[in-house]
């Protein structure tokens, strides 16, 4: 008995004639991984600080901590800031699950509100009404590399005694009115994934202005060791998210290239923008006003209702062309749906975007030829994927008698069959 291959069998097991990503590796960052190598000095060494320093310059902040991963980043600073049990921490719905994962981490309750449909950046229109005596703290998410309107969220956090966490982990090199992403908040994080901008392989990256802060992140990250470093001696809780000076090493490089790096990736969106923008059901990602720096981490479009997004998908999978849905909504993952009793229709304009969103290839080396290849190939599956839809939720449309429109909060319950 045989059956047809799923979209998930097609896109793993096909070797895609133009990939979804790939790191930007030169005999540079080569060179600088082996001479640490040959060093002997393999971690708790010189090159962490001088990739931090480089961080830290480039967002104009006066701290940078290196650390194994953007989530340990984000973790570091929800415990840092001093968020605990039942503390409620404002984030959204439309982004990577650690921006939610983080405040469960140190038992707070994640508190999601919609986004904006054009950009998926939280919707700061509907902030203040998420804010209850609980509210410790914003965490807003700037999204696919788009920036959030760092200054209006830091005066209502200001306004309200609350605290701001940026996730900037796809935003390196992003700019909201000249000022850097990372910059403004209490705290902000970076990532370096190999599909990031750029990449240490795994790692990532606290900045901040507060002496504090950072300096309960340098402790926490290295098993609470205080700041005299003294051997086996634990001034506190911490763990072990230290990034090694081979992540270092690389990372050193890739940081000394950003500006060429960031040029090439914006030539490449404005590529993208010159093939798709015809396409009728097409959406391409727009750059929102204020924005005077746009870091693009991916290259997102929206496809119209109209269009069936999962058959458009495994027809490109099916010709080789790497792509994936970008995000499934926070909420509706399982670990959240069956714990917090979430449901369809709880956040509509997360929802929509991804159950339409679709990921195309984007690096720095893919040619022109490949991107001719990615929109011819997407056309003929828009045209050929064209359905109609039972039921579609609207923005403005919301469930009556679940929390305030748009906004929910995290906490466990017994969930019943029907609203």
């Amino acid at each position: 008995m045989s059956s047809s291959p799923g979209l998930g069998d097609t896109m793993r097991n096909r070797v895609p004639v133009v990939p979804l990503s790939g790191a930007d590796i030169t005999e540079r960052e080569i060179d600088a991984v082996v001479t640490v190598l040959r060093s002997g000095v393999l971690s708790l060494g010189p090159v962490i600080a001088e990739f931090e320093e480089l961080v830290r310059a480039r967002t104009g902040t006066r701290h940078a901590i290196a650390v194994n991963s953007g989530t340990s980043a984000l973790h570091l600073l929800v415990r840092a800031l001093g968020i605990g049990e039942d503390d409620e921490v404002i984030t959204t719905p439309f982004s990577f699950i650690a921006s939610a994962n983080c405040i469960r981490y140190e038992r707070g309750v994640p508190v999601f509100v919609d986004v904006e449909p054009e950009t998926g950046n939280i919707d700061l229109g509907r902030l203040e009404a998420a804010i209850t005596p609980r509210t410790r703290a914003i965490i807003p998410v700037d999204v696919f590399g788009q920036p959030v309107a760092m200054r209006a969220v830091m005066a209502l956090a200001r306004a309200r005694g609350l605290k701001a966490i940026e996730d900037a982990c796809e935003a390196l090199g992003s700019e909201f009115e000249g000022a850097p992403c990372g910059s403004l908040a209490d705290g902000a994080a970076f990532a370096f994934y190999p599909n990031k901008q750029i990449t240490t392989g795994e790692g990532g990256v606290v900045v901040t202005n507060d002496d504090h802060v950072a300096e309960l992140c340098r402790s926490m990250r290295n098993q609470g060791r205080g700041e005299a470093g003294i051997w086996l001696c634990h001034e506190r809780l911490g763990f072990n998210y230290r990034m090694s000076e081979l992540h270092a090493a690389l990372g050193k490089v890739q940081m000394q290239r950003l500006d060429e790096i960031l040029a090439r990736r914006s030539l490449i969106a404005g590529w993208y923008e010159a093939r798709l923008r015809d396409i009728a059901g097409v959406m391409t990602p727009p750059v929102r006003p204020g924005v005077t720096r746009m870091s693009w981490q991916v290259y997102v479009v929206q496809l119209s209702d109209e269009i069936d997004r999962d058959a458009v998908m495994q027809q490109l999978a099916e010709q080789g062309i790497g792509c994936r849905p970008y995000f499934t909504p926070i909420h509706l993952q399982p670990c959240y749906a069956q714990e917090y009793c979430y449901r369809p229709g709880d956040f509509p304009i997360a929802e929509r975007l991804g159950r339409q969103s679709l990921a195309l290839p984007f690096f720095n080396r893919i040619t022109e030829a490949q991107l001719d290849c990615v929109a011819e190939k997407l056309g003929q599956a828009c045209r050929g994927s064209c359905r109609t839809r039972s039921r579609v939720f609207v923005p403005g449309e919301f469930r009556t008698g679940r929390d305030r429109p748009g906004i929910r909060v995290s906490r466990p319950a017994v969930c019943a069959e029907s609203s």
